[in-house]
C-alpha cells in the first residue's frame, strides 16, 4: 500500500471560517499558531500614525508598508506579547515577540464499533475514548520592518499528545516516543519580506511549514470541529521543509510559487526519494467589497518512497525502489469563502488527488456553513462526498507507529476499504463560555460538541471493524457510522 498524504496548512477560523490565504503570520493576531505564507503585511513598529493622502487611498498597489494599519499601538495589546513595553517607550524589534499556547482534549463516542476505532480519521481514529490530543506550543514574531522596505519574522512550534502520531516530518524526532501520545515539530521557518518586482513586493518563508492546501488545519482552533474532512486528513500536503515564495501582483492577487522535499518527509537521508516536489498557483483575496476569497493551488512532484520493500510480521513497507522517483503524485485545491454578511460565511472546498505509483484518484468536495449566533456561540455545518476510486487511501493506522513506519520505509499494520464513495455530515457548535472566560486572568477556553454521520454512499461496508494481516479489505463492517464528538480547548 502507498504512503498516505495528509496537510494542515490553512488557518479555518471556528469563529467566521475564513479559509483563504489572506490570514498569514496569525500569531499575531490572537490565534494559536501561524498558518503558511500569503499576503504577509509588513509591521512597521516605527512608523508614525498618519492620515494617507487621498490618491493612496484609490491606489490598488499601494506599497504594504502603507496599507497595513499594523503600528506601535497594535504590537501593544496584541494577546500572547511576551514584553510589555511602558507606554511612551520606543519599541524594539523584540517586543513584537509572541508566545502561544494550546491545550486540547476531547472524545469521539461510537457506540456501535466493534474494532475501537473511528475509520477514517487520523487524529480522532480511537473511539470512546478520551484523548489528550495536543499541548502546542510556539514562539514566533510577525514580518516586522527592518528597514528599506524590508521584513523578518518567524515561527518555531512544537506539538505533543495523541495528534502527534499523525503528525511527524522524517527526520526530525520521528519516532523517538511510540506510545499513544508521542512529539514533533510542526513549523521552523524563517520569514522575510523584500520589496522587490512588484510594489507590494514579494513574501518567502524558508524552513518547516504548514502544506497550503485544503481547510482545516492541525492547531486545534485551526478547524470548526473536533473531527476532520476526509480530504484534510488524507489527499492534500500536510508538512513541507523548503521555500515558498508570494508574489503580490497586486492588492487582491498573489502568485504562489514554492518548492520542497515532499509531504511529512526531508531531504537527504531522511527523505523518501530524490527530486523535490514543487507547489504553484493564485490566491484571490478580498474581492466583492471583502466578501470573497479564493485560491487554485497544486502540489506536484514523485511522493513514493525509493527504497526496497521489507516485510515483517506479514506486514509490508511501501518502498518500490527507484521508479518510485518517476512516478508524479499530483495535489489541486479550489477553495473559497464567501460572507453572506457580518454573521454568516459559506466555504466550498475542492479537492483532487492523483498518484500514477498508486494507480489511484481520490476526489471530493466539502462544503462548510457557520453563523455566529452571539460573540460568544458559533453554529457549523459541514457536508462531504469524496471518491476513493481504488479504496487505497481512506486508511486506518492501526497502530501507534503506523504512519511514521509508512514515511520511513517500514512494515506497518493498516487496514482499508474496498473502492468507496464516502459521504459526511458534521453539525456542532464552539462555545466561548463568558461565564468562565471573564474569570480567567488570561486565554480563553472553548467547547465544541458535535454529531456526525459518516456513509458509504456506493454499498461497502468499512466501518466499525477491524480487518486482519490477512484480509485488511473491509467489507463486514457497516455502511455508516453515527458518532457523538467533543473537544475542550485552552488557548492564550
Amino acid at each position: 500500500m502507498i504512503e498516505k498524504y495528509r496537510r494542515k496548512g490553512l488557518l479555518l477560523s471556528s469563529a467566521l471560517m475564513t479559509a483563504s490565504l489572506i490570514l498569514p503570520y496569525a500569531a499575531h493576531a490572537q490565534t494559536v499558531s501561524s498558518p503558511a505564507p500569503a499576503t504577509a503585511p509588513v509591521v512597521n513598529i516605527n512608523a508614525p500614525k498618519a492620515t494617507p493622502a487621498p490618491d493612496a487611498l484609490a491606489d490598488n498597489d499601494k506599497l504594504v508598508d502603507d496599507d497595513v494599519a499594523e503600528t506601535e499601538e497594535s504590537l501593544k495589546v496584541v494577546q500572547g506579547n511576551i514584553f510589555h513595553p511602558k507606554a511612551g517607550k520606543p519599541l524594539s524589534y523584540w517586543d513584537g515577540l509572541v508566545g502561544h499556547l494550546t491545550v486540547e482534549a476531547g472524545i469521539a463516542g461510537n457506540p456501535w464499533t466493534r474494532s475501537a476505532r473511528n475509520f477514517g480519521q487520523f487524529y480522532v481514529d480511537r473511539a470512546n475514548t478520551v484523548t489528550l490530543n495536543q499541548i502546542m506550543g510556539s514562539l514566533s514574531h510577525p514580518v516586522t520592518s527592518i528597514g528599506d522596505g524590508y521584513g523578518f519574522g518567524f515561527n518555531f512550534e512544537v506539538m505533543y499528545g495523541s495528534d502527534a502520531r499523525f503528525d511527524p516530518t522524517a527526520g526530525m524526532g520521528s519516532g523517538s516516543l511510540t506510545g499513544l501520545y508521542q512529539w514533533v515539530p510542526t513549523q521552523a521557518h524563517v520569514d522575510f519580506h523584500m520589496p522587490w518586482l512588484f510594489k507590494r513586493g514579494i513574501d518567502v518563508q524558508l524552513g518547516q511549514m504548514y502544506g497550503l492546501l485544503g481547510s482545516e488545519g492541525t492547531p486545534a482552533l485551526a478547524r470548526p470541529f473536533y473531527t476532520f474532512n476526509y480530504a484534510s486528513d488524507y489527499i492534500v500536503p500536510f508538512q513541507v521543509i523548503g521555500i515558498y515564495t508570494t508574489l503580490h501582483l497586486n492588492k487582491h492577487v498573489d502568485w504562489i510559487l514554492g518548492i520542497d522535499a515532499g509531504n511529512s518527509t526531508s531531504f537527504g537521508n531522511a527523505g523518501n526519494n530524490s527530486r523535490p516536489k514543487g507547489t504553484f498557483g493564485f490566491a484571490f483575496n478580498d474581492l466583492m467589497d471583502g466578501k470573497l476569497s479564493f485560491h487554485l493551488l497544486g502540489h506536484f512532484g514523485p511522493q513514493g518512497n525509493n527504497g526496497d520493500s521489507r516485510a515483517a510480521a506479514g506486514w509490508y513497507s511501501v518502498g518500490v525502489g527507484k521508479i518510485a522517483n518517476e512516478k508524479m503524485q499530483y495535489n489541486g485545491d479550489i477553495l473559497a469563502t464567501y460572507k453572506l454578511n457580518k454573521k454568516m460565511t459559506i466555504t466550498v472546498d475542492g479537492t483532487y488527488l492523483h498518484d500514477d505509483l498508486a494507480r489511484d484518484d481520490v476526489y471530493g468536495v466539502t462544503s462548510y456553513f457557520a453563523y455566529d449566533i452571539n460573540p460568544n456561540l458559533t453554529f457549523n455545518a459541514r457536508g462531504e462526498i469524496l471518491r476513493d476510486n481504488t479504496g487505497g487511501t481512506i486508511a486506518e493506522y492501526s497502530s501507534f507507529t503506523s504512519f511514521t513506519k509508512a514515511l520511513t520505509n517500514q512494515p506497518y499494520p493498516y487496514y482499508v476499504a474496498a473502492p468507496t464513495t464516502f459521504g459526511a455530515l458534521t453539525v456542532g457548535v464552539t462555545y466561548r463560555p463568558e461565564f468562565i472566560n471573564k474569570h480567567v486572568s488570561f486565554g480563553q477556553f472553548t467547547f465544541r460538541p458535535e454529531v456526525r454521520l459518516d456513509k458509504s454512499l456506493n454499498g461497502t461496508r468499512p466501518f466499525n471493524q477491524a480487518g486482519t494481516v490477512a484480509n485488511p479489505v473491509v467489507n463486514n463492517g457497516t455502511s455508516n457510522m453515527l458518532w457523538f464528538n467533543a473537544d475542550a480547548i485552552w488557548a492564550f
